[in-house]
């Protein structure tokens, strides 16, 4: 990447915040005049479009193969169609802000699929510490308790549409360990990866759709937009940014933006929606994120390490001393 091009790197990584956080935003507005299966569908269908102009426009080449293309259809189920729906259905019965802190998750559920599958992945005493207080935080933000003050079927609906959610970021927990599995030795790049398995994703949406896409449809210009800006920008060009910013700054750094879309997505909720915030959404979603970088390791890098008695020479002579970080340890 040119140094003119990495200029422009903060300012994606600001947009793919954005754009992301505000999908579930977009959701629910063309959920207005869409059904839930009719929202996918335009959104894959949109996403796939650009990707595949992509494609063209870079003179890449498709994959080839029965097999390549049968990792790439398992992948799209689970980090397109599966978890897409589950949003979507989702989104018809609760905040669009508390969507968004679900989609938070989805580290949390990527690192217990691969503990169960992965063999080399093992839980450590610092991820079992990090699962356990995201879990925390789910419980925070699910508010079980509040089942009681509501009416028991509204209320069983919400908790319903939550456990939707959370199964949204299962698959993409899936998807990813999959993706990890099964693709490695392929020599395709993940634009061509990407356009792949979102091709294929609209494909078996289009298929869903005379069984359960065929309700009433109210196109109005916000319902339009929602869909075309979830579709081209959300899962088509905001890619391409993900993509830049990964070669910029790398996967770790990068993966950041999965920490700001939470609020950006209440924030926009309560602003454009007029959604209300309940004080346990924001307690349960810092939990989460706190659980994440705990079992990330990345915690422990933050925090500075307590001084401790060495023993130290002085011409000849020993005494104890304190001390603080070792010059190596200093600035971390």
């Amino acid at each position: 990447m040119t140094a003119k091009g990495r200029g422009w790197v903060p300012a994606q990584f600001a947009a793919l915040a954005l754009v992301w956080g505000a999908s579930f935003l977009f959701i629910r507005v063309a959920l207005d005049g869409l059904s839930p299966v009719q929202v996918v569908f335009g959104r894959l269908t949109c996403g796939a479009l650009v990707l595949g102009a992509v494609m063209v426009g870079t003179r890449r080449r498709w994959p080839r193969g029965v097999e390549v293309w049968g990792h790439l259809t398992v992948i799209a189920v689970l980090l397109c169609v599966a978890p897409f729906l589950l949003f979507a259905w989702a989104g018809q019965h609760i905040d669009s802000g508390l969507s968004s802190i679900y989609n938070a998750t989805t580290p949390l559920t990527t690192l217990l699929v691969s503990l169960a599958v992965l063999p080399d992945e093992r839980l450590t005493r610092t991820r079992a510490w990090g699962v356990v207080i995201a879990a925390l935080g789910v419980v925070v933000v699910a508010s079980p308790w509040s089942l009681l003050a509501q009416d028991e079927g509204s209320g069983w609906v919400s908790l319903t549409a939550q456990v939707a959610c959370l199964g949204a970021t299962t698959c993409y927990g899936l998807a990813f360990v999959y993706s990890r599995r099964f693709l490695r030795g392929y020599p395709y790049d993940a634009t061509t990866i990407a356009a792949s398995q979102i091709g294929v994703a609209a494909l078996l949406t289009a298929v869903l759709m005379p069984f359960a896409g065929t309700t009433s449809v109210e196109l109005t210009v916000p319902v339009v937009a929602s869909v075309v800006v979830l579709g081209a920008v959300g899962t088509g060009i905001a890619y391409i940014w993900n993509t830049r910013i990964i070669q910029a700054w790398g996967a770790t750094l990068a993966s950041t933006v999965t920490y700001l879309t939470p609020l950006v997505g209440v924030t926009l909720g309560v602003l454009v929606l007029g959604e209300s915030l309940h004080w346990n959404e924001p307690v349960g979603a810092a939990l989460v994120i706190v659980g994440i970088l705990t079992s990330q390791g990345r915690l422990r890098h933050m925090t500075l390490r307590a001084p401790r008695l060495r023993r130290v020479v002085f011409y000849g002579r020993r005494s104890d001393t304190a001390d603080g970080p070792s010059p190596k340890h200093q600035g971390q």
